[in-house]
């Protein structure tokens, strides 16, 4: 819902205090050396919510891709507040998305954070009732998921190589390149993944109840893509808005072992549309068919992709949807293809 205090939130914060604050480019640019700010935060009054997420396009079919995408909090967010599946208290709720393209595997539950979790207060040990473990010690990282439907098992040697899409003194959200090998669901994968983490000072962590929505944080559009273009290089793709404003997008493109960069001149266009979805609240979401990134370098275009979305969208990542997408294009002039990682929400007022 467009409201004015919303939309007065949005520009405040877009357009005035995040880019005057915000190092996100420069970090990029620069190995990663700050492991100790990788924690859960889960009985914070400071920070609301806190993001774990381990990443893998471009798997076999019908895999495609795998994702364990966890938030712990509430956001306080029009994008990933889920309110129905609110704890008694709304900062202790927690949710777990993993899934593949593969017929039925998907998972998405909301967890009490007080009784059904346990998370160690360095972020060394993270689980999810029964379902999930997430052990991390740096350069290494274990996903254990046990879901009705599948199984994954994945352990990631984590890079110094990171991107970030927000670093400010309220908001940090990271990626870091991760080679990784294991099973999905019985079938041996290997290649490269991303390891991710995100840390909020939300205003919900001020209440125990779920904000009134015209008090949540207005960003009403999310698209993040991850795209292997070959064994080495792995492209990160980002569009986040608010109220029309941009509060990220960007491309990250980094070479194993080589070169890190990020770059600021990318436009990303919707060329169709498919049928819209409706979840089980009753939310219809419009979401795509095809579409179509270009980035350029100093006015020169370094990477163009078309993709076709061909996967079913699997729903819980807030309000919104993952999946997978079929791509060509070009890299410095040399053809791509491939499949890539998809994941997106819009709730934008539309005409």
């Amino acid at each position: 819902m467009d409201h004015p205090i919303s939309r007065a939130l949005s520009y405040a914060v877009v357009d005035g205090f995040l880019p005057l604050l915000d190092s996100r480019i420069t970090h990029s640019r620069t190995p990663f050396d700050a492991p100790e700010i990788l924690r859960p935060h889960s009985a914070s009054r400071l920070w609301g919510v806190t993001h774990y997420g381990v990443f893998v396009p471009d798997l076999p079919a019908p895999l495609r891709y795998v994702n364990t995408m966890t938030l712990i909090g509430a956001a306080g967010a029009e994008l990933f507040d889920n309110d129905h599946l609110s704890a008694a208290d709304a900062r202790n709720t927690t949710t777990v998305l993993s899934s593949t393209a593969a017929a039925g595997h998907h998972h998405y539950r909301s967890y009490d954070s007080s009784t059904e979790c346990e998370f160690a207060a360095d972020g060394s040990q993270l689980r999810w009732a029964d379902d999930v473990e997430i052990d991390v010690d740096l350069p290494r990282v274990v996903v254990r998921g046990r879901y009705p439907a599948f199984t994954v098992d994945l352990e990631l040697t984590v890079s110094d190589q990171v991107s970030y899409f927000v670093r400010t003194p309220i908001y940090d959200h990271l990626s870091l390149l991760a080679p990784y090998t294991g099973t999905v669901d019985g079938t041996a994968v290997s290649g490269l993944g991303t390891f991710e983490y995100a840390r909020i000072r939300s205003h919900q962590a001020l209440s125990s109840r779920p904000l009134p929505e015209p008090l949540k944080l207005p960003v009403d559009f999310f698209t993040y893509q991850i795209v292997n273009l070959d064994e080495r290089t792995q492209v990160l793709l980002t569009d986040v808005r608010a109220r029309g404003r941009v509060a990220c997008r960007l491309a990250h493109v980094r070479v194993l072992g080589g070169t890190t960069d990020v770059y600021d001149d990318v436009t990303m266009d919707v060329l169709e549309y498919g049928e819209p979805l409706v979840d089980d609240q009753g939310r219809s979401m419009r979401v795509p068919a095809r579409i179509r990134w270009t980035v350029r370098d100093r006015g020169t275009t370094l990477l163009t992709l078309d993709g076709t979305v061909d996967s079913e969208l699997r729903y819980g990542h807030g309000r919104g949807y993952v999946g997978a997408y079929s791509y060509t294009g070009e890299f410095h002039g040399d053809a791509v293809a491939g499949s890539a990682y998809l994941e997106w929400i819009d709730v934008q007022p539309q005409l």
